[in-house]
């Protein structure tokens, strides 16, 4: 978990954990690398100019619900993290 912490600005201030970097984490190793698989699709089907652009968009949608039938929240919270991990690269 120490790796996913970013360096405080100053000593006494709040420890910011990025959130999805620690989702994936969670993930058991074959389950991350099927939802990186399945990022790096979808990251493969935007054009290379407007790629972290169109990710984050496509990141955004899933976060906020929109999902195709049959994936539920759960799935479509961490395909959204991962799509994110891609799209900072």
């Amino acid at each position: 978990m120490e790796s996913l912490r970013r360096p405080a600005a100053q000593a006494g201030t709040a420890e910011i954990i990025d959130f999805d970097e620690a989702l994936l984490a969670a993930c058991p190793p074959e389950l991350r690398q099927d939802l990186m698989t399945e990022a790096s699709m979808l990251a493969d089907a935007c054009s290379a100019d407007d790629r972290p652009q169109e990710l984050e968009a496509i990141a955004r949608s899933l976060s906020d619900g929109a999902r195709q039938a049959g994936m539920g929240r759960a799935r479509a919270r961490r395909l959204a993290a991962a799509i994110r991990s891609i799209a900072r690269g």
